[in-house]
């Protein structure tokens, strides 16, 4: 169905190609808060761009434990979509409306037309498809390595002496929690940034002593 440029103002990032393309190639999609948009197996056949609200990505265990990839706003694409797309694959996780939902759907074809023709539609695909990557690395990160995290601050915390010096290395305190240097470096940086430390030259310096220890109980 031949869309209008009402349907399609409320989608950012697009110039007068991806508009002209749209108007020809996409058709509308409508969807209520909390209805289930794609599941995990199920093939990809089109990509939604939103021009309302909102729709989360989850992975769902068997056991029923959720894990949120990331949010699906107007302006957004969904690298899930796209990677399924490209692909020719199945989707690997699970879409649900957050709101009730309101856009424009494009086939295979069509997205890999816009890409090629609309400059503006390729930087949007792309600076979307970087973020996402650093936030999923973000988030594996803190999956693989939180206990890691509760390890260092337990160290910390025990090391601290009476004027809240930790002087020890990196490498000294990777050995102590039974990990590699990399993941301490980058778990105290995590800390530096939160206020909890400041790290100096071959020491550092406790600055919040009860929230690491709370971050060593898992309470914090």
């Amino acid at each position: 169905m031949p869309s209008t440029d009402a349907d399609i103002a409320g989608i950012p990032g697009l110039d007068d190609v991806a508009r002209a393309i749209l108007r020809e190639r996409s058709r509308p999609v409508a969807a209520p808060a909390g209805m289930v948009l794609f599941q995990a197996g199920e093939p990809c056949e089109e990509l939604v761009l939103l021009s309302r609200g909102s729709v989360r990505v989850r992975i769902v265990s068997e056991q029923g434990r959720e894990i949120q990839l990331y949010r699906v706003a107007p302006g957004d694409t969904c690298v899930m979509s796209i990677a399924c797309l490209m692909g020719e694959d199945v989707f690997q996780a699970e879409g649900i409306a957050e709101s009730d939902i309101a856009g424009r759907a494009i086939r295979r074809q069509a997205f890999r037309d816009l890409l090629g023709a609309s400059p503006a539609f390729r930087d949007t695909v792309l600076a979307v498809q970087t973020r996402r990557i650093h936030d999923l690395v973000g988030l594996v990160d803190a999956l693989a390595f939180r206990h890691a995290e509760a390890r260092l601050a337990a160290c910390l915390v025990e090391r601290a002496s009476r004027h809240q010096i930790v002087e020890e290395t990196h490498q000294q305190l990777a050995l102590d929690i039974g990990t590699v240097r990399e993941v301490v470096s980058r778990r105290l940086k995590g800390f530096e940034r939160e206020g909890l430390v400041r790290l100096e030259r071959g020491r550092i310096q406790v600055l919040d002593l009860a929230r690491l220890k709370g971050l060593a109980h898992g309470t914090a």
